[in-house]
């Protein structure tokens, strides 16, 4: 077995692996960096691969896929939920991107066309390979993915993995059995994450504090999972003002809605979605920002859709809240927001007099995290880093080396041999 890294090996963005055998070659991911200029991970003719799986519908993970469709049909290993999501996305990031990509709609309908769906637990065949699927727990329908080959080697790619049970997800599955090799994302690498009640709670006390003193709560949220985390979040504490979902995150619950089976709590985002309203058009935008409420709404680094049209609205106003609940990629409207305290309003950088605040409801492993699933892994495995930022990754190679484990970061275009 060989493993070639073609993106992803030095930050967050593009991820995207070739694993391969004597006779077959799968690739793991296949995403875009979403920086100002969309950036691609190396390429490898669509006739040399038997077939691509994707472990979550983020587009660092599957932005690039649908240029191995121009010209073939290559079978495409998901789960249903990441089938759909990674649709809708796909579709929006033609629609919006600036740039030249070199796909258009009808390589994702032939990519869409080409799926095969697997859920976690799991296991099928590509050539060679045996191939499971277990849950990751970053967002709905993610997957962890082992393959072994026809020499009983068994290699783990974690995805994007979250350790720990949230109000939507159940913690990754860490029953890995013997592995051989483990490729893993490394984003928070010496982080912690706050713990989940306490944060939960701090998150509604502020929230109430901006209502209960006439107030409205902006809430910028990813549309895929985040967005739904939070509505989860606020029906469990029975938040009693209106509450309103906007933009894409409304597609993206109308799906959830139809797969709650496959959630941690499906009554629980039932009721959540039985409790949220959202705004049949501009007029009605407007019209409910007469009242407080909670909006929650992408782009969730506030570089797009319906939230920057709330941002606009509520940012002049100490009495309204502001609260960022997604990661934010430095140089983004968000990030810059939470740094200066300025948002850029027709290009001009305009004072926020509103609360902002940041609440970390990650849905990757902290540092604690990650070192839980090194030690699943154990110590017989050769540990890849990828996913993370050089800095970040250090940390992490140097605390498992010290404890006795085989940890190493990856080269682009370097090809390893498991075995």
């Amino acid at each position: 077995m060989k493993v070639t890294f073609l993106g992803g090996t030095e930050s967050v963005g593009r991820s995207a692996v070739l694993v391969e055998s004597e006779n077959t070659k799968v690739i793991l991911d296949y995403g875009v960096a979403l920086n100002h200029i969309p950036g691609f991970p190396a390429h490898i003719p669509p006739k040399e691969i038997d077939g691509i799986i994707l472990t979550h519908a983020h587009l660092d993970h599957t932005g690039a896929a649908p240029y191995f469709y121009v010209s073939k049909r290559i079978p495409l290993y998901l789960s249903t939920l990441t089938l759909e999501y990674t649709d809708l996305l796909l579709r929006d990031f033609l629609r919006l991107s600036g740039y030249y990509l070199p796909y258009e709609t009808i390589e994702v309908e032939n990519m869409i066309s080409s799926a095969r769906i697997v859920e976690p637990g799991m296991e099928f065949e590509i050539g060679d390979f045996n191939v499971k699927f277990l849950n990751s727990g970053h967002i709905p329908g993610s997957i962890q993915v082992i393959l072994e080959d026809i020499n009983g080697y068994r290699l783990l790619y974690t995805g994007d993995i979250n350790d720990i049970d949230t109000r939507l997800l159940n913690g990754a599955d860490l029953n890995y059995g013997r592995l051989d090799a483990a490729i893993m994302e490394a984003t928070y690498a010496g982080e912690e994450h706050p713990d989940r009640s306490k944060l939960e709670k701090e998150f509604i006390a502020e929230i109430y504090d901006v209502l209960d003193n006439n107030g409205k709560v902006l809430i910028p949220a990813f549309s895929v999972g985040r967005a739904h985390e939070i509505i989860c979040i606020l029906s469990a504490y029975n938040i009693d003002y209106p509450v309103y979902v906007d933009g894409m995150a409304v597609k993206a619950g109308e799906i959830l809605l139809k797969h709650s089976s496959k959630l941690r709590d499906g009554g629980l985002f039932k009721r959540a979605w039985g409790m949220v309203d959202w705004p049949s058009g501009w007029k009605e935008r407007k019209n409910i920002l007469k009242k407080p409420c909670v909006i929650v709404s992408p782009a969730g680094m506030l570089k797009g859709g319906t939230a920057v049209f709330y941002m606009e609205k509520l940012m002049g106003k100490p009495e309204n809240g502001v609260f960022l609940v997604s990661y934010q990629i430095p140089g983004t409207p968000g990030d810059i927001l939470l740094k200066t305290g300025k948002f850029i309003v027709r290009g001009k950088a305009k004072q926020v007099k509103a609360r902002v605040k940041h609440f970390d409801f990650s849905s990757h492993a902290g540092h604690s995290g990650l070192v839980k699933i090194i030690e699943k892994i154990g110590m017989d495995a050769q540990i890849f880093l990828m996913h993370g930022e050089p800095a970040k990754m250090v940390k992490l190679q140097s605390l498992a080396e010290e404890k006795g484990y085989r940890c190493s970061r990856v080269e682009l275009l370097k090809t390893y041999e498991i075995g």
